[in-house]
């Protein structure tokens, strides 16, 4: 028999699944149930239209339901459904999306909360009691949801995978704001993040934007055309610099190495490298910890924290990984006797690697206890990453099965400046900037950034008239125009203040040692023209008096004669003969002499001696004011060969336009400047490249770079004669 129930006329439910202690009529695909079709056509007979309209709204969603019975409505996970009639652990309904499909379910797929009726009547519609934030989040995301699946099929990888972490991120969001712990200015603040996150992906996805008024979608129907263009004539306004969506940022605190009975200090290198490429995609970040492996100087927070900041939504993937690299400082030889040689020296220790695609699950600081590996051999410490990266075995050892590296890891995505506000507990101490390799995707006006990267790769050496092969160690020197060490500019990793010179490791007994160390030179632009780096070759003895002995150098101007920056890439330099420091000390006698085997010439046979040795570094320059374009550094510098203007103004539809927007503002007040400079000969030259410039930021590569000119339009233009 049917009892009527007393609660609502009509209802709004999500569906979600059937809960745990159901009785055996609610479950829809129970075997004696579909057998009995007598008893289901009484059922169907039965339902009740109750008579007090409390309308009612779904929450969760755990499960799809198949629809098999007789009359029964499919429910797939998200659904909003609206409630016509109940009956005893079944309603009768039909999807919101498909009001023309009515049929049964079972109330234990729906979750209920209250929501209010519009338009009473045949027309009604039922409206969730919620912030209106929130259903706009469950539609919009119901609905990138078939179009991110899309994207997959069409191959638009960087696409989906922003779009998968936008996504992430707002479903992260939608739970804080259901939550309700939340104070009014915090609210606030995650409702604009929220908002900002739609706007992005309805964008991207080729979709309406959505007129809203404090955070609550507007009603076309319930306001003027008039109210309605000024609502989004205003936000069009308002944009700011299009949501980075796709930048994420990665926090790293490094607490100990456990159970490692070394006893000695330990400097360990962490970066995020990149398997698929095989090579570096941040620099370096780098820790000391003392004799009991934990770091030595715990108060100095930014020793032992950073954020590797910039990464892209492409970098999200299962072969990137964090990297760390660890070495000891001491003798040669781990456990050697003391009366061998008391000098210290860099030395491998061991290795370890976590995936990136690790941390995408973790909401909050994770702690990892990460295996350290040490090389079978150490003349491919070079290569132990990808080594264990590609689970090569026979080529490394774990050190100790309860030796581990204890690290905690964030992983982080927005804007950094709202995510300083929004994680406050992880920046209340001092946490170190570790960047990317490469200029990021927005460069605002005033943002000055000159980092050049040199990675000491390999070289080749002569024995030396030794029995055995050398221990080779690499001091690197940055010098000025006048002869003199530049201080502080040499930095081997962030967490540490720059330094006069480097060290590297030191390779037992190898004459073609592979280092593959990273090190930033910070040189201020107005620098660049007048230094060089001196790379200083010692053999280190293990004999009692510990010696490092120079026998060769190598060096490298940082800028060509034509003005254009040390070329990004590899570089083979020369290794010169030297045993005496004091034979360095006059620099213009050796910058005299070619620098690299691609700047021999021809028939210089006292350097092709010495052309056995040789010595690899990479380069890359990341900077917003320096160059490796000469037809752009043409156009910049037109002042001094003003006989080729034209032949510049005319080759900038020809240079890169990453390029160019990297030196948007220096490329704009040269056009003005020669604009202002002769009107009549090149006005409409000037003319022709300010419309390249602009129809160059309508590609979607290049759009958030127009904030940028909108900024200088706002902030930096100066232009006179350009109001003509």
């Amino acid at each position: 028999m049917w009892i009527p129930t007393e609660h609502e006329k009509y209802g709004v439910g999500t569906s979600t699944g059937p809960l745990f202690g159901q009785c055996l009529s609610s479950c829809p695909n129970s075997p004696l149930l579909e057998k009995n079709v007598s008893v289901w056509r009484f059922l169907l007979s039965s339902w009740y239209r109750p008579q007090h309209p409390h309308a009612t709204v779904g929450l969760s969603v755990l499960a799809n339901f198949r629809g098999t019975v007789q009359h029964g409505l499919p429910l797939e996970i998200g659904e909003t459904v609206q409630i016509l009639e109940k009956c005893e652990g079944w309603y009768r309904g039909f999807v919101v999306k498909n009001p023309n499909v009515k049929g049964i379910f079972p109330s234990s797929y729906i979750h209920l909360k209250n929501a209010h009726i519009k338009n009473k009547g045949q027309f009604e519609t039922v409206i969730p009691m919620e912030e209106s934030v929130i259903t706009e989040m469950t539609v919009t995301l119901r609905d990138w949801g078939t179009m991110w699946k899309q994207l997959y099929v069409k191959n638009e990888g960087e696409l989906f995978h922003r779009l998968w972490h936008v996504m992430t991120e707002i479903l992260e969001l939608r739970r804080q704001v259901l939550v309700g712990h939340l104070t009014n200015d915090r609210m606030t603040d995650i409702k604009q993040h929220i908002i900002a996150r739609l706007d992005w992906g309805n964008e991207q996805l080729g979709l309406d934007l959505v007129p809203r008024r404090d955070f609550s979608m507007v009603d076309p129907d319930e306001i003027s055309v008039t109210e309605l263009y000024r609502l989004m004539e205003r936000r069009h306004r308002k944009r700011e610099i299009p949501l980075q969506a796709n930048m994420h940022h990665l926090f790293l605190q490094v607490n100990s190495l456990l159970n490692c009975n070394l006893a000695e200090e330990l400097h360990i290198y962490f970066f995020i490298y990149d398997s698929r490429e095989m090579r570096p995609i941040s620099e370096r970040f780098f820790v000391r910890l003392n004799k009991q492996g934990v770091p030595k100087s715990p108060e100095k927070t930014e020793k032992q924290c950073t954020l590797f900041v910039d990464l892209g939504s492409s970098d999200l993937r299962k072969d990137v990984y964090v990297v760390a690299h660890i070495f000891r400082i001491g003798r040669m030889v781990a456990g050697e006797k003391k009366s061998v040689s008391s000098t210290q020296y860099r030395r491998p220790f061991g290795c370890t690697v976590i995936s990136v695609s690790d941390l995408l699950t973790a909401d909050c600081k994770d702690d990892h206890l990460l295996k350290v590996y040490s090389c079978n051999t150490e003349s491919e410490w070079y290569q132990i990453h990808d080594n264990i990266i590609r689970k090569v075995s026979s080529r490394y050892s774990q050190i100790g099965s309860s030796t581990g590296l204890a690290v905690s890891l964030q992983l982080l995505h927005g804007n950094l400046e709202q995510i300083q506000k929004d994680y406050m507990r992880l920046f209340t101490r001092n946490v170190s900037i570790t960047r990317r390799l490469g200029v990021s995707d927005i460069i605002m006006p005033g943002e000055v950034r000159n980092d050049l990267y040199v990675t000491l790769e390999r070289g080749e050496f002569e024995k030396g008239g030794k029995s055995v092969a050398r221990n080779v160690e690499v001091t690197v020197y940055l010098l000025g125009g006048d002869g003199q060490i530049l201080k502080g500019l040499v930095c081997s990793g962030s967490g540490e203040p720059g330094a006069d010179e480097f060290h590297s490791f030191v390779l037992y007994h190898s004459n073609s040692p592979r280092w593959s160390e990273q090190i930033k030179l910070t040189v201020p632009p107005e620098l660049f023209r007048v230094t060089h780096l001196r790379f200083e070759f010692r053999h280190c003895s293990t004999k009692e008096k510990g010696e490092k002995k120079l026998f060769g150098y190598s060096f490298v101007p940082l800028m060509q004669e034509d003005g254009r920056t040390l070329p990004d890439g590899t570089h083979e330099l020369i290794v010169h003969k030297c045993e005496e420091t004091a034979n360095l000390q006059d620099c213009s006698r050796y910058l005299k002499l070619p620098f690299s085997k691609a700047s021999l010439q021809p028939g210089n046979n006292q350097t092709m001696k010495n052309s056995k040795e040789s010595f690899w570094i990479v380069s890359l320059l990341c900077s917003t004011k320096l160059t490796q374009n000469g037809d752009m550094l043409d156009l910049l510098k037109w002042r001094t060969q003003p006989d080729r203007i034209m032949d510049s103004l005319t080759k900038l539809k020809d240079i890169d336009g990453a390029e160019i927007v990297k030196f948007l503002q220096d490329t704009l007040d040269t056009l003005f400047a020669v604009l202002d400079d002769s009107p009549q000969r090149y006005g409409l030259k000037v003319f022709d490249c300010l419309v390249h410039v602009i129809n160059l930021l309508q590609d979607s590569k290049f759009q958030h770079f127009k904030p940028v000119m909108d900024n200088y339009i706002e902030n930096h233009f100066a232009g006179a004669l350009s109001y003509r």
